[in-house]
């Protein structure tokens, strides 16, 4: 089979399963963080935490073992803007509290028959658009052209490497630390351990990462028709979806716009099989307003971070970028910015 057609495959399977676990599970790094933070109820963090050390392990084991160049992806180019990313990461995780939940949310919620989810997903594709190729775009370039920097480390286990270790124990130290960090912390919640459910959500939406790679970067790879190599992510590919949706003459599938379409397909198959299929819709123009308003800041965010909560938060960190870990740590700030302290957004009045 044509190596394309076999990536065209796989997004479809992974979007499908991470559509159906995202529905039934709840899967999503702002419900973690609220319900951590604000509610106290960690299981769902605990669940995220853990689909990062599986990412990051099963990801770097691929590497490891000569399957697949994560040096490819766009999280380990040597020219990168830090305060870029984590600009981009703090309007992101900040639209993510607007709208309640992240792009790859909007797109399981859609298929459950949430209709506020298809104007977050409208709108983030749009502003995405716009700061890729549109009216934002020249500003986006003029700060990225300001601030960029080349780096001689642009990971974790580059870093290490540059201290003295060499690069096979460099990864092996870089991956094994934080991987067991990241589970041990999930299952150090005694509530969590006694949820299966959400212990197989972490596993599976980990390895979705893993195979996502697997697909793109092994799978896919053909000299004279190269794919990126690329996996689970979620801004980009909804403005490319939505493009694809209007001018599909002429335009080709990749695994990002076949990911998305998959995620929704999941999420619907499942919200009817299992009776969980309603319509929603918004309760009043000011909550329309908030969510536009925060899906617009998750578009524009994301693009500048180089990814979302999914695309930073798991694939981004499965490689050990450094640049990922800096729009991490902008996403959490803007999360915790819109959960938390004065900048909290506070629930709508209700009539």
């Amino acid at each position: 089979m044509d190596p394309a057609m076999i990536v065209i495959i796989a997004a479809l399977t992974i979007g499908l399963i991470y559509g159906s676990v995202g529905l039934l599970s709840g899967f999503c790094m702002m419900s973690g963080l609220r319900g951590w933070w604000a509610e106290g109820d960690g299981r769902l963090a605990r669940t995220y935490a853990l689909a990062m050390g599986v990412a990051i392990a099963a990801s770097q084991l691929l590497a490891a073992a000569g399957l697949v160049d994560l040096g490819k992806s766009i999280y380990l180019q040597p020219s990168f803007s830090a305060p870029v990313m984590f600009l981009g990461g703090l309007l992101f995780g900040y639209g993510m509290v607007l709208s309640n939940g992240c792009g790859s949310r909007a797109l399981v919620l859609l298929g459950r028959g949430n209709l506020r989810s298809f104007v977050v997903v409208i709108v983030l594709g749009i502003f995405a658009e716009m700061t890729l190729k549109g009216l934002i775009a020249p500003a986006r370039i003029a700060m990225v052209q300001a601030s960029q920097a080349t780096v001689s480390a642009n990971s974790v286990p580059a870093l290490l490497a540059d201290i003295g270790l060499g690069a096979v124990p460099a990864r092996m130290v870089a991956a094994s630390v934080l991987a067991a960090l990241l589970i041990i912390f999930a299952f150090a919640h005694a509530p969590f351990r006694k949820s299966p459910g959400q212990i197989a959500a972490g596993l599976i939406v980990g390895l979705l990462v893993a195979g996502g790679w697997y697909a793109t970067g092994y799978l896919g790879a053909d000299d004279f028709n190269p794919v990126p190599v690329t996996s689970l992510t979620f801004i980009a590919p909804i403005a490319d979806a939505l493009q694809y949706v209007m001018l599909s003459t002429g335009s080709t599938l990749n695994f990002g716009i076949v990911t998305v379409f998959g995620v929704f397909a999941g999420s619907l198959i499942t919200a009817i099989a299992t009776g969980r299929f309603q319509l929603e819709g918004y309760r009043s123009p000011q909550h329309m307003l908030r969510s536009a308003s925060g899906a617009a800041l998750m578009g524009a965010g994301g693009v500048m971070a180089f990814g979302c909560s999914v695309g930073q938060g798991l694939t981004g960190l499965s490689t050990l970028s450094l640049s990922s870990l800096i729009a991490i740590a902008g996403i959490m700030l803007g999360t915790g910015a819109g959960l938390r302290g004065s900048l909290r957004v506070r629930p709508l009045a209700t009539a």
